[in-house]
């Protein structure tokens, strides 16, 4: 068996400090664990995990910011941090309003044996939709033409924090977000297309209905009242879904705003 674990950890740092973090890796002891928003480079968060290799890819754009990691008991074949340079290109990912998307760390790959694994953190909208454009218009279609193209050569697990909920189960008020950051029709739209091009929803291939969320505001008690969002996925090519045996929501995992989600796979 295989046990992956994606985590928004919403700053490695901070989870670490609160004394949650290693715990939680010794509990589950997962192969392998990607992590968003890291918010850190390699050796800030001094965190001793001698049974995994470790691959950073931090945001050099603002520093503190953005990043993802992964922590694997086996090297992958290969790495890569980002997007090609011709889909970068390609999409002009190099700039927006904000300075360079393709430098905030968003993005890490690891070739594995039988999968590639890519774990993403995408761009937020922002609650004034500023974002919206890059996202719709740039990051979603790089993205999957991206793994499209991994996916020719093996099959793909993508994985993180997509900053938007698909479906009106995916939130616990969708008809007061309607249109709102995170739930406007275009981000849906990216989340549809990915679907379409073969990528599987495997939370959904075991839990159907609402109430099954990954992120909570800080506001008005919304974790305790479980008035969430499911914003963090695990994707998989439609071939590799025969040897996904769970997916689970691990929402009593504190720590972060988000929760870890696990997939196992024989």
């Amino acid at each position: 068996m295989t046990s992956i674990i994606t985590w928004n950890v919403n700053g490695i740092r901070a989870v670490h400090k609160k004394g949650l973090f290693v715990p939680f890796i010794e509990e589950y002891n997962p192969d392998i664990l990607a992590l968003q928003e890291t918010k850190a480079e390699r050796g800030q968060a001094e965190i001793d995990l001698p049974a995994y290799k470790e691959y950073w890819n931090s945001s050099t754009r603002k520093k503190g910011y953005s990043g993802t990691v992964i922590f694997t008991k086996d090297e992958p074949e290969a790495t890569n941090i980002g997007f090609p340079m011709d889909i970068v290109e390609k999409y002009g990912l190099d700039k927006d309003s904000y300075g360079d998307p393709n430098a905030e760390g968003r993005v890490i790959t690891a070739e594995y044996k039988d999968f590639f694994l890519v774990n993403s953190y995408t761009p937020n909208s922002k609650p004034d939709l500023s974002r919206l454009s890059l996202r719709h218009k740039q990051w979603d279609p790089a993205f999957l033409e991206y793994v499209k193209r991994l996916d020719e050569k093996k099959p793909v697990i993508f994985t993180g924090d997509l900053n938007a909920a698909h479906t009106e189960d995916d939130l616990a008020n969708p008809k007061a977000n309607e249109g709102e950051h995170g739930f406007t029709k275009e981000e849906r739209e990216g989340i549809d297309k990915i679907i379409a091009a073969g990528f599987v929803d495997a939370f959904r291939e075991f839990t159907k209905g609402n109430g099954h969320y990954t992120w909570w505001s800080h506001f008005a008690y919304a974790r305790e009242r479980n008035v969430g969002w499911r914003i963090d996925y695990f994707f998989v090519s439609k071939r590799l879904m025969k040897r996904v045996k769970s997916v689970e929501i691990l929402d009593h995992i504190l720590g972060s705003d988000h929760c870890p989600v696990r997939i196992v796979l024989d």
